[in-house]
C-alpha cells in the first residue's frame, strides 16, 4: 500500500508541474481536492488576474475567463468578418478599460484598413463608451513594421490594451514572433489582441484562439419577453478553436453596452422562420395544380442569354 501511495503522490506532482509549465489546469486525481492545482494561463499561479466576460458559460470553459495579460488570437475566417472580429476585440477591451485608464493602442496593416475600413470613433464611443481621445491608431505599410510597432508597445506599461491586426498568412508572424508579444505583453501586464483577416490557425504561442463571424441580431427583450419587430443588440458568433482545458466549444454571445459586458443568448428566435416539413402538406399540394407553361418565342426570348458569373463585392473604406 505504502509504494503504492508514494507512486500516486510522485505522478501527481509530475502532473501539477507539467501543467503549470504548460500553462493549464491540472488533472483531479482520484478525486481529492488536493491533487487539484489552478494556474493562471501560461504558467503563473492564478493572482485573480483573468479578463471575466460576464458571460457564465464561456467563462467556465476557458477556465474562468481569457487572461487579462498576454496574447490572445480573434480570427475573422473571411474579410465581411473582419468587422465583428474587430467588434469582439472592443467588447473585450472595454472590459479592460474597467481597471485600467490608459490609451489604447490599434496597430493595422493599410491592406487591413483598406478591406475592413478605419476604426470609427463616434460608433465606438456610442456602442461600448470608449473615449476616441484614448484610441491611438498605428498604421503601417508592411507587417514586418507593423510586428516591430507591436513588439515595442507590448513592453510598455502605458497602455491599457494592443491591438494588432493583420491580414492572410505571413512567414513574419510565426511562433518565435508571437511568442515575443505573448512575453511582452504578459510582463508589462496588459493584453494584446492579434486580429487576423482571412487566415487559417497557424502555430503561434497564445493560448485561446476565438474564431469569431457576425450572428443574426435577435429580439430585443423588455421584462424578459421579447419585443416583436424589433433588433437586439449586436450578436457573435465565436468558436473557441485552440483551449488547453477544453474541446472546442461555440458560442453565440452578445454585447450589452449598457451593462458594458457580454452575455450568453439564452434562446434563439422561437419561431422557425420555415414551418418543419413533417407538419406541413408538400409544397406541390399546398400549390395546387401546377401548370407547365412553354417558353416564349417572341424577341425578348431569343435574345435571352445565360445569366454571368458573379463576382464578390467588396467595401472599401479608409
Amino acid at each position: 500500500m505504502a509504494p503504492s501511495a508514494v507512486a500516486r503522490g510522485t505522478i501527481a506532482s509530475l502532473r501539477r508541474q507539467i501543467a503549470k509549465i504548460e500553462g493549464r489546469l491540472a488533472e483531479r486525481l482520484g478525486g481529492e481536492a488536493e491533487d487539484i492545482d489552478l494556474v493562471r494561463h501560461g504558467g503563473v499561479p492564478d493572482g485573480g488576474d483573468l479578463l471575466v466576460t460576464g458571460a457564465g458559460r464561456f467563462d467556465a470553459v476557458l477556465g474562468g475567463g481569457l487572461p487579462a495579460t498576454g496574447l490572445t488570437e480573434i480570427h475573422a475566417p473571411e474579410t465581411r468578418d473582419a468587422g465583428a472580429a474587430a467588434g469582439f476585440a472592443l467588447a473585450l477591451v472595454r472590459l479592460v478599460l474597467e481597471a485600467r485608464q490608459a490609451p489604447l493602442l490599434w496597430i493595422g496593416m493599410t491592406e487591413s484598413f483598406r478591406e475592413a475600413g478605419l476604426p470609427y470613433p463616434p460608433g465606438i464611443r456610442f456602442l461600448y463608451g470608449i473615449d476616441p481621445a484614448r484610441l491611438l491608431v498605428a498604421q503601417a505599410q508592411k507587417l514586418a513594421d507593423a510586428l516591430w510597432i507591436a513588439e515595442q508597445a507590448a513592453a510598455l506599461d502605458g497602455f491599457s490594451a494592443v491591438l494588432l491586426e493583420t491580414r492572410g498568412i505571413s512567414p513574419h508572424l510565426d511562433l518565435t514572433a508571437t511568442r515575443r508579444l505573448h512575453r511582452r505583453a504578459r510582463d508589462a501586464g496588459h493584453p494584446l489582441f492579434l486580429l487576423r483577416q482571412t487566415a487559417g490557425p497557424e502555430p503561434t504561442a497564445a493560448p485561446f484562439r476565438l474564431i469569431v463571424r457576425s450572428a443574426p441580431a435577435g429580439r430585443r427583450r423588455i421584462l424578459g419577453k421579447p419585443l416583436a419587430g424589433s433588433i437586439g443588440p449586436p450578436a457573435f458568433l465565436v468558436e473557441i478553436s485552440k483551449n488547453r482545458t477544453a474541446p472546442p466549444t461555440r458560442f453565440t454571445l452578445e454585447w450589452n453596452s449598457h451593462a458594458r459586458a457580454l452575455q450568453e443568448r439564452t434562446a434563439e428566435n422561437p419561431v422557425p422562420v420555415v414551418p418543419a416539413s413533417e407538419h406541413r402538406a408538400p409544397a406541390a399540394a399546398a400549390a395546387g395544380t401546377l401548370l407547365a407553361f412553354p417558353p416564349s418565342a417572341g424577341p425578348a426570348a431569343a435574345g435571352r442569354q445565360p445569366p454571368g458569373k458573379q463576382h464578390p463585392a467588396h467595401r472599401r473604406a479608409g
